[in-house]
C-alpha cells in the first residue's frame, strides 16, 4: 500500500450541515457510552460525501465529537482507501479497477479515456474541478468487468466508448443508471442469457411423478426398479442365513407381533364441476397459478376445467379426482392452487402471477412443460 497523506492544502475549517450534524447525532447514539468511538467511520464517510474528500479539520473535528485524540481518527483515515485525502472532481470521482479480471476485460483502455478526458495522472483535477480518478484494486464485480466505482455507484460492463459517453453525460448533468452497462444483461447474470436450467419441464412438476427429484425423468422409475431388482436375492439370501438358527441355540421366546400400522386410505375422487367451453368464450390464463404451465393447462381445459373460479371451488375429493388425471400426486395442494384460484378470481394479484403478466416466467409463455 502507498503512503497516504495529508492534502499539503487544506480549508480553513469543517462542521457539518444541519441535516448531517442530526444524523451524526443519531449514528453517536447507537453506540453504549464509552464506545462512541465506534462511530468514527461513518461520521468520516459523512464528512467526505458532504466535503468530497476528508480534510484535516473534519479529521480534528470528528475526534472533538468522540472524544479520541486527533492521531488516532487521522490513523483511521489514512488506513482505509475508502477515504479520499485530496479534493476530488466535484461532479465525479472515477475509480477504475485494475485487477486481473478487470485487466484482463479491458481495464487499460478504461483508464486511457480517463486519462485523454479528465487528466494525464490520477488523483489530479480535471481543468474544471469537476473530474477527477484513480486506479484501485477489485472492487468486488469481476464476473461484470471491466468497470468503474464512481462515489457509492458502480458502473459495469464498459466499453471505452461506454465510459466515454457515461462521462458525458455526468458533465451535462444527465441522469446516469448505476450496474451493468450491457444491454439485455440482467445484473450478474450471464452475459449471454442462460445455458443451464433452461427446461421448463424442471419446475412444472410434470418431473416429480416418482418423487425421484427434477431432472429424471419418467426413465428413473424403471431404473430404479431394475436396481432394486439386482439386489433383491442377494438381500432374500442375507435375511434367510440371519434368521436360520443355530444349532446349539437355545430357543428364544416369541417376540410379541407387532401390529402393522393400518393401509393409508385414498381420498375418494369426484369430478369437479366442468364445463363444455370456456363461459363467455374465453378461458382464464391457468398459467397464472404457480405449478401450472402450457401442457398442464390444456390437460385441464381438456378436462372442462377453463377458468379460476372453477379451482377455487374444489373440495380434496375433487383435487384427488384431478391428480388421478393429470398423472401426479400432490401437486394441488403442494403449490396451494386453491388459495391461488380464489385470489385470482376476485381479481385480485399474486406475486407468481404478476410475474407471468410481467413476461417472466419461462413456462408461461407458451413453451412445453
Amino acid at each position: 500500500m502507498s503512503v497516504r497523506r495529508l492534502h499539503s492544502e487544506q480549508p480553513a475549517s469543517f462542521e457539518f450541515s444541519p441535516e448531517n450534524m442530526e444524523w451524526a447525532k443519531h449514528t453517536i447514539g447507537k453506540y453504549p457510552d464509552g464506545r462512541q468511538a465506534s462511530a468514527v467511520i461513518p461520521l468520516l464517510m459523512r464528512a467526505q460525501e458532504q466535503e468530497g474528500w476528508v480534510t484535516q479539520p473534519a479529521i480534528e473535528y470528528i475526534a472533538d465529537m468522540l472524544s479520541m485524540p486527533y492521531i488516532r481518527v487521522l490513523e483511521v483515515a489514512t488506513f482505509y482507501t475508502q477515504f479520499q485525502l485530496q479534493p476530488v472532481g466535484k461532479k465525479a470521482h472515477i475509480q477504475v479497477c485494475g485487477t486481473t479480471p478487470c485487466q484482463l476485460r479491458g481495464a487499460e483502455d478504461l483508464i486511457k479515456v480517463c486519462k485523454n478526458k479528465i487528466a494525464k495522472q490520477q488523483f489530479t483535477l480535471s481543468e474544471d474541478g469537476n473530474f477527477s480518478w484513480e486506479e484501485v484494486e477489485c472492487a468486488g464485480a469481476c464476473v461484470n468487468a471491466p468497470m468503474v466505482q464512481i462515489f457509492k455507484d458502480t458502473y459495469e460492463d464498459l466499453t471505452p466508448e461506454v465510459l466515454e459517453d457515461l462521462i458525458g453525460k455526468i458533465e451535462r448533468g444527465e441522469e446516469t443508471l448505476p450496474g451493468t452497462q450491457q444491454s439485455g444483461r440482467i445484473h450478474s447474470a450471464p452475459a449471454a442469457g442462460a445455458v443451464t436450467l433452461t427446461d421448463p419441464s424442471l419446475f412444472d412438476g410434470s418431473m416429480v411423478k416418482y418423487g425421484l427429484g427434477a431432472g429424471m425423468g419418467d426413465d428413473a422409475a424403471p431404473a430404479a426398479e431394475k436396481s432394486e431388482e439386482k439386489t433383491a436375492p442377494a438381500k432374500a439370501e442375507k435375511k434367510a442365513k440371519a434368521e436360520k438358527p443355530k444349532a446349539d441355540a437355545k430357543p428364544k421366546a416369541k417376540a410379541k407381533a407387532k401390529s402393522e400400522p393400518a393401509p393409508a386410505v385414498e381420498a375418494e375422487e369426484v369430478a369437479p364441476a366442468l364445463l363444455d367451453a370456456p363461459s363467455g368464450g374465453v378461458a382464464d390464463d391457468l398459467k397464472q397459478i404457480s405449478g401450472v404451465g402450457p401442457v398442464i393447462e390444456g390437460k385441464l381445459n381438456a378436462m372442462g376445467v377453463y377458468h379460476f373460479a372453477q379451482v377455487a371451488e374444489w373440495t380434496s375429493e375433487n383435487c384427488a379426482f384431478v391428480d388421478s388425471k393429470l398423472s401426479f400426486k400432490g401437486r394441488i395442494q403442494r403449490e396451494n392452487w386453491i388459495e391461488q384460484a380464489k385470489v385470482l378470481a376476485a381479481g385480485g394479484e399474486t406475486d407468481f402471477s404478476k410475474r407471468v403478466e410481467a413476461g417472466e416466467v419461462a413456462s408461461s409463455k407458451g413453451e412445453e412443460d
